[in-house]
């Protein structure tokens, strides 16, 4: 558009100037027209680049306002809690398998911040499914573990022994031991969140969320058989990305950052899902959550 007004505009000079050509006032008229050119010009240009400050700005105001309505969102926990699905594969009478968890006794290797936090949501998916199972001895190792881990990030208070006690309170009731459960991660994550820990806060959920995909796919080997299996694995490609969502503030933060990078495998695999799962596409998603899971509790 400014392009043409410019040749209309250079059209009229040059027909100005052919009038004038044989006029005694040319070189006045000249001074007086290549003024009125130039400001032309001058005038475009400072449009243009009005416009697209403009733009830069309306931009900007948008993304800042993207980033806090996803900072007001995950003021509380953002993702089902490890024990909302695991219940599932218990109401799915799928057998407890020995072994399957993080050892509660590597608690000890984890030294950073990053590897605490990260694992300390690993555990809590272990205890959700040694609670929702009723494995007296793994609760309390995995409770053990999970205060030690704590005690480190400081913030001892919330798996205390009145939590033990309400576990063992109610562990014929696993609607209530999955609302227990729900609130001590939310505790967990709230607290994180007002102590200015917000990027450990997501480590923790993001752990959770691993170890509950890696016990799903783990449970049976058959596990494509169960359609509530399948519709559980399908399920989390929406968390997965509700994860990616409330990241997007913190990737600036390098302990984030490299979280979300080891989960791209399985961002991949979801990429190709659509309504229904394959016995191949669990394969896929298994070995995916092997290898993210093998990084984190190393």
């Amino acid at each position: 558009m400014i392009s043409i007004f410019l040749l209309l505009l250079w059209a009229v000079f040059r027909q100005y100037y052919q009038l004038i050509n044989r006029s005694y006032m040319k070189k006045t008229i000249l001074l007086l027209v290549i003024p009125i050119f130039l400001v032309s010009i001058l005038g475009i240009a400072s449009c243009k680049n009005k416009s697209q400050k403009s733009k830069k700005e309306e931009q900007k105001k948008i993304e800042t306002e993207r980033v806090d309505s996803i900072k007001s969102q995950i003021k509380e926990y953002p993702l089902p809690t490890s024990a909302e699905v695991i219940k599932m594969l218990s109401d799915l009478e799928v057998g407890y398998i020995f072994g399957i968890c993080n050892p509660p006794a590597n608690s000890r290797k984890y030294i950073t911040s990053k590897s605490r936090a990260a694992n300390m949501g690993v555990f809590g998916a272990d205890l959700s499914y040694a609670t929702l199972y009723n494995i007296p001895q793994e609760i309390l190792n995995y409770l053990e573990a999970i205060r030690s881990l704590a005690n480190e990030l400081n913030m001892s208070g919330i798996y205390d022994e009145t939590l033990h006690q309400k576990l063992e309170q109610n562990r014929d009731n696993k609607d209530e031991l999955v609302k227990i459960l729900t609130t001590a991660f939310d505790d967990t994550y709230k607290y994180m969140s007002k102590n200015d820990q917000q990027p450990l806060a997501l480590l923790v959920v993001g752990g959770a969320w691993v170890e509950g995909m890696y016990l799903t796919t783990h449970v049976s080997y058959a596990a494509y058989q169960f359609a509530g299996i399948s519709k559980n694995l399908l399920d989390q490609k929406k968390s997965l990305n509700v994860y990616y969502e409330v990241t997007q503030p913190y990737m600036t933060d390098p302990m984030v950052s490299e979280f979300v990078r080891i989960l791209d495998p399985i961002k991949k695999v979801y990429e190709g899902l659509d309504t229904s799962l394959t016995e191949q596409n669990i394969t896929e998603i298994t070995k995916a959550i092997e290898g993210i899971r093998e990084q984190i509790v190393k």
